[in-house]
């Protein structure tokens, strides 16, 4: 494979970062935005984060395992803490797989790229992304029968996706080929910024539809399955009015309910890991990274 163009490099840091601004300026309930702190961080933070993991997340021809283990010592350089492991773990394969894409575009082309590079990764990417997971050190993380990421991995980084796919929405995308990313976020992202011309309205109608969807995996690890389900369940009413073409966030109650979260410390990590990589697809098929937003 010849080498990606430069200018195609610059692209992607610049979806990648865009998707990342995008992130917190929408206020997604639970999670860290421009409106509202939470979990120890604020949204400088998290646009700290995305600028330093620009540039190792989307070096031109890296492995994947490389591009997440440099991008979240970037990452950590400049935050000091985990504000974007998920994210980079689904941004990465992401990445490397436009740089194939180039060729073909469109949808279709990027899904056949990614799901050709989630099939290459080999077990020099699982060391380097276990690396990376272990200097995140994501809360909740605790330990399991096989291949846990506290010891060396024998598996290639897929197969070892494939035994968390069942527990981590993060490692499901892995094996699905990013079912969920496409099939949910970029449909529903992409239909929401048509209608409304709005980006943060889009990502904030886009975390609502996976957060009412299934639990977040990220509360489930850290608080368990009923919480998990408790806050998908104070979803729904939410979903169903962002449906019917509803700007929620314009109701005081939905900023209530954002801080309720926050003081369960209960923070949809997970959904929000999903929302910045559907946003990231969307801005590559659809040069959507020509929009700005100022958080």
């Amino acid at each position: 494979m010849t080498s990606p163009h430069p200018a195609l490099a610059q692209r992607l840091r610049e979806a990648f970062v865009w998707a990342c601004e995008l992130d917190v300026a929408a206020r997604k309930p639970g999670n860290v935005s421009v409106a509202s702190p939470g979990h120890g961080m604020d949204a400088a933070h998290f646009v700290a984060s995305a600028r330093a993991a620009a540039h190792p997340l989307c070096a031109p021809g890296a492995a994947v395992g490389r591009r997440i283990e440099a991008a979240v010592e970037a990452t950590w350089a400049v935050a000091q803490c985990n504000t974007n492991l998920g994210i980079v773990l689904l941004c990465a394969p992401l990445a490397a797989a436009a740089e194939r894409w180039a060729l073909a575009r469109g949808e279709a082309g990027l899904r056949a790229s990614l799901a050709a590079v989630l099939r290459s990764l080999d077990v020099d990417d699982a060391r380097a992304a276990y690396r990376a997971i272990a200097r995140a050190h994501p809360a909740g993380l605790g330990r399991v029968a096989q291949q846990d990421v506290h010891a060396e991995p024998t598996l290639d980084l897929r197969a070892a996706m494939a035994l968390a796919a069942e527990r981590d929405l993060v490692a499901r995308q892995y094996v699905t080929d990013f079912a969920d990313v496409f099939a949910v976020g970029v449909a529903t992202f992409r239909a929401a910024l048509a209608r409304t011309a709005d980006a943060v309205a889009a990502l904030q109608r886009t975390y609502l539809e996976f957060l009412a969807a299934q639990p977040d995996s990220h509360i489930v690890r850290k608080h368990g399955a009923a919480a998990a389900q408790c806050v998908m369940r104070e979803a729904l009413a939410w979903r169903k009015r962002a449906r019917a073409g509803e700007r929620v966030d314009a109701d005081p109650a939905f900023a209530a309910w954002d801080e309720s979260l926050k003081r369960r410390a209960l923070n949809p990590g997970t959904c929000a890991d999903l929302c910045v990589t559907s946003a990231m697809a969307a801005a590559i098929v659809d040069d959507a990274a020509e929009l700005r937003v100022n958080p």
